[in-house]
């Protein structure tokens, strides 16, 4: 329980209730561990009473092959899980504090404990057990827990690193700033003698102005070490503001969690890779994980829509989210870290972040352009749940400011929860209509009449490409005609290269020719494709003349003339 709680409580526990269940839970767990020893003390006791001295070799034994099994882990199992990067990377030093000082006694007593009290253990079983048990947790807490202070020092873990150094000196500016801010607004407020503001304003500026001077002029921080330093306060601010929109409910639970999660993979990503590791963690957000093409794949072959249509709605709400909260870390940017590392570290930040503003909004305009519809309705939701959260906030201004009593306040959130119970119902999205929604707004079938956009919308599949991620690979059968729904692909062949997005297509050629491909297609963004097999291909290039047109239009731009491929039965050649 409380690992599942530790786990998803934060981003699902409104934040008071997380505070006073940390509360609660430390304090059981301390009277857990205390009652543990007591019971230890009592028990136990009666079992040591007939210690051998082959049960001293055995403690040793014991406490040995717990060392080395640990040191296994250590040493062994997690260096090889950083090298599949399935575990972040833990030095050396860390490993053998945490080898030293990991081992714990309350656990081995507990379970010693349940085998002493067992009426159906042998009674000899039970005095070894609880000796060997009490022998290896006072190793602990005599052995281990007196020297683990001077291991820590022999280690150097007992001093700062230069970045965290650097770090420490950041936090400090960057507090000192918010303060005088701060009693600059209070000295105002409270009309105190200017004499008294000036001398005090002025020993708080000479402090202010040496912990900045210590942050700028650290020579032990190299211009890469201050980029780093600067993307984790950023990501950390990014992590701040997602909390305060769950605190003021403008993100739901569920949708915080995730969102979160990712804010932590960019702070430990710009931590151990910096510049490189951050980018590569922000483009990996946006990117289509297993469960989503688990989805993608039981929607097209056993039409179980629920799972995709579920998954797309989050996908939309979380882009909503991000670019609302990455607009706002601009002024974080300006205000706190260009003053502490300088304008051209500031500078580089916001183009990292602009970036990401700008990939974030590629992603949302082509979920926009494939459900035009939806995409308003959740704007809409916002808007409303915004009004809510401003509308309560008011009420607690006045409350706080005693204009309102409590008792007219409770009535008047009461009030609000429930408006903000319909305004937390998401709209569903329908994949179906959207689909058919979608396929109206390419121009290539507005020839088309309704019943032939129907049965088209039928045979359309749908699927989704990564960045990166081949489409077509070279010299492949021809089998399928694809149309860009959203995103961006990219075609090389004979060192040549063409960029298609929203509304055309591609692969026709190679089916007219019915020659292998000589092109390969790659997506340059997280794309929507629609697939036409073949057979449907060619009846449909029989009654559109649009998608004749196109047709030609593709091949004069790749210099191709119309007797390099056939439209057999399809249109008389042009003069």
């Amino acid at each position: 329980a409380g690992l599942t709680l530790n786990l998803t409580g934060p981003a699902r526990l409104p934040p008071v209730a997380w505070a006073n269940l940390r509360e609660v839970w430390n304090l059981l767990a301390h009277w857990a561990g205390a009652l543990i020893f007591i019971l230890a003390a009592l028990l136990i006791p009666r079992l040591l009473e007939e210690v051998r001295a082959s049960d001293f070799i055995l403690i040793v034994v014991v406490t040995l092959a717990a060392v080395v099994a640990r040191a296994l882990i250590l040493f062994g199992l997690m260096p090889l899980l950083s090298a599949l990067r399935l575990s972040p990377v833990v030095e050396r030093p860390y490993r053998a504090a945490i080898l030293w000082g990991g081992l714990r006694g309350a656990v081995t007593l507990a379970l010693a404990l349940a085998v002493t009290e067992s009426f159906r253990v042998p009674l000899e079983v039970k005095r070894l057990v609880g000796i060997l048990a009490t022998g290896f947790t006072l190793f602990t807490l005599l052995v281990q827990g007196t020297t683990l202070r001077w291991v820590i020092g022999r280690l150097g873990l007992d001093r700062l690193s230069p970045l965290d150094a650097a770090l420490s000196n950041q936090v400090v500016a960057v507090a000192l700033q918010t303060v005088r801010e701060d009693v600059a607004r209070v000295s105002e407020n409270y009309e105190l003698t200017r004499e008294t503001v000036r001398s005090e304003a002025k020993r708080f500026g000479e402090r202010l102005d040496g912990a900045v001077k210590a942050a700028e002029d650290n020579a032990a921080i190299s211009d890469r070490d201050r980029i780093t330093l600067g993307l984790i306060a950023l990501a950390g601010a990014e992590r701040d503001t997602i909390l305060a929109r769950f605190r003021e409910r403008a993100i739901s639970a569920r949708l915080s969690e995730q969102i979160l999660t990712e804010a932590d993979r960019l702070i430990e990503a710009a931590r151990t890779g910096g510049r490189t590791g951050y980018q590569r963690a922000a483009r990996k957000s946006l990117r289509y994980d297993r469960a989503f093409r688990v989805a993608v794949v039981l929607n097209n072959r056993l039409g179980l829509a629920g799972p995709l249509a579920r998954m797309t709605a989050d996908r939309f709400e979380v882009l909503l989210s991000q670019r609302l909260i990455l607009r706002d870390l601009s002024g974080f940017i300006d205000k706190r870290i260009r003053r502490i590392h300088g304008r051209r570290v500031a500078e580089l930040l916001h183009e990292l972040q602009t970036r990401r503003i700008e990939r974030v909004e590629t992603a949302l305009e082509g979920l926009r352009l494939q459900y035009p519809g939806y995409a308003e309705e959740l704007e809409r939701r916002f808007i409303r749940r915004t009004a809510l959260r401003l509308e309560a906030r008011e009420y607690e201004a006045m409350r706080e400011d005693g204009l309102i009593g409590s008792e007219l306040y409770t009535a008047l959130v009461q009030e609000i929860d429930v408006r903000r119970l319909k305004a937390e119902e998401r709209p569903k999205l329908d994949l179906a209509v959207q689909k058919a929604e979608l396929v109206r707004q390419f121009e290539l079938f507005s020839g088309l009449d309704e019943r032939s956009l129907k049965r088209l919308t039928r045979a359309l599949r749908t699927r989704y490409v990564d960045e990166d991620d081949v489409i077509v690979q070279r010299d492949s059968a021809p089998k399928s005609v694809f149309f860009v729904a959203s995103g961006a692909v990219e075609l090389e062949t004979a060192n040549q290269t063409w960029r298609l997005g929203r509304g055309d297509m591609f692969g026709q050629m190679a089916i007219l020719m019915q020659k292998p491909r000589r092109t390969e297609v790659r997506a340059i963004a997280p794309s929507t494709l629609l697939v036409l097999d073949e057979a449907r291909f060619v009846k449909l290039l029989k009654r559109s003349k649009g998608l004749q047109e196109a047709v030609r239009a593709t091949a004069e731009k790749r210099g191709l003339s119309n007797d390099a491929f056939t439209l057999p039965d399809l249109v008389a050649p042009k003069a």
